[in-house]
């Protein structure tokens, strides 16, 4: 009976153990990676009220501009990461009250909006939104478009990096194109296979239909993604767009990988040295009779427009993007 109780207690001791484990791995970098937080939350990611247009203390790049529209003005919607982006444009050529924002949201007559991506391709399908900024659509949002009748036009505006991320006490910092996709495709389950510790790797995927899992599935091509069943109790990599990462989000405890030996700053990408850039688009429905859809993208292409998407942070347009 001793052994027995001994035997109990000892397995008790080591499930403990491993829950205290986890926990710990779990909140320090897995947490605020994981798409565990309901589509509300998560298109509240962003503070609404740090880039408001026509704010005295707003965050947004300003500029004083000579196109002004008029008339029946556009509503712009857009991904969370590229809401100070459509703030600054509305801020530059939309009359103030254009925009109500009342504490915590936009209300619905606002001309302004912030939905996040998969609320915001199902808006300007829907005729709620008429403008969004956005990442390529996932399959099912250019389905969604179809079944609706809907014919998407998506006009480049801008490029970002697609950047990979580890907790910051991972030694490592570089990893190749190649051995990414190995991870995600589960050839790699191992930090110690890519020059880490021998710890299983978590490869954290995102909400089927968000900009970066559209963006992940985009680079893996014809790999299928595999989930790592050990990765659980190991150290996770993760995936964003570097602006999202360095000026919005503040998980903190984490680092940004290089890429075939390539760190993504700004620089590298915009002299194409970084291996993933990507276009973001202004996405309009091809049906849409509004007379203001074309000049308003016209005006982002500008001098005035590219220069408000470089001083956000982001890279005006280059070849680069795939």
């Amino acid at each position: 009976m001793k052994k027995i109780y001994k035997q109990i207690s000892a397995i008790a001791a080591v499930a403990l153990g491993f829950i205290a484990f986890n926990t710990a791995v779990f909140n320090i970098f897995t947490k605020p990676c994981l798409p565990d937080r309901s589509e509300g939350m998560q298109a509240k990611s962003v503070e609404l009220d740090r880039f408001l247009p026509f704010d005295e203390n707003s965050e947004i790049v300003s500029i004083n501009s000579d196109f002004c529209l008029e008339g029946e003005l556009p509503v712009i919607d857009s991904a969370a990461a590229l809401y100070p982006v459509s703030s600054a444009f509305v801020n530059a050529v939309y009359p103030e009250n254009s925009v109500n924002f009342n504490g915590s949201d936009f209300s619905t007559d606002s001309k302004l909006q912030m939905r996040n991506t998969i609320s915001a391709y199902k808006a300007v399908v829907d005729g709620d939104a008429d403008i969004i900024l956005c990442a390529k659509p996932s399959q099912e949002q250019l389905k969604y478009a179809e079944d609706k009748g809907i014919e998407l036009e998506l006009v480049p505006i801008g490029c970002e990096a697609f950047v990979f991320l580890v907790n910051s006490s991972n030694p490592v910092d570089n990893l190749s194109t190649d051995e990414i996709r190995d991870i995600y495709s589960g050839k790699y389950t191992n930090w110690s296979q890519l020059g880490g510790e021998n710890i299983p790797i978590n490869p954290v995927t995102r909400n089927e239909g968000s900009g970066s899992q559209t963006a992940l599935e985009s680079f893996m091509g014809d790999t299928p993604i595999k989930k790592n069943p050990l990765g659980f109790i190991g150290s996770a990599i993760g995936f964003s767009f570097r602006y999202y990462v360095e000026d919005i989000a503040e998980h903190g405890n984490i680092k940004m990988l290089s890429l075939n030996g390539v760190y993504p700053d700004k620089n590298n990408i915009a002299e194409g040295n970084y291996p993933i850039v990507s276009n973001f688009y202004a996405v309009y429905s091809k049906s849409n009779t509004n007379p203001n859809i074309e000049p308003f993208i016209s005006w982002m292409l500008s001098s005035e427009g590219q220069e408000i998407i470089e001083k956000t942070g982001y890279i005006p347009l280059t070849d680069n993007a795939f």
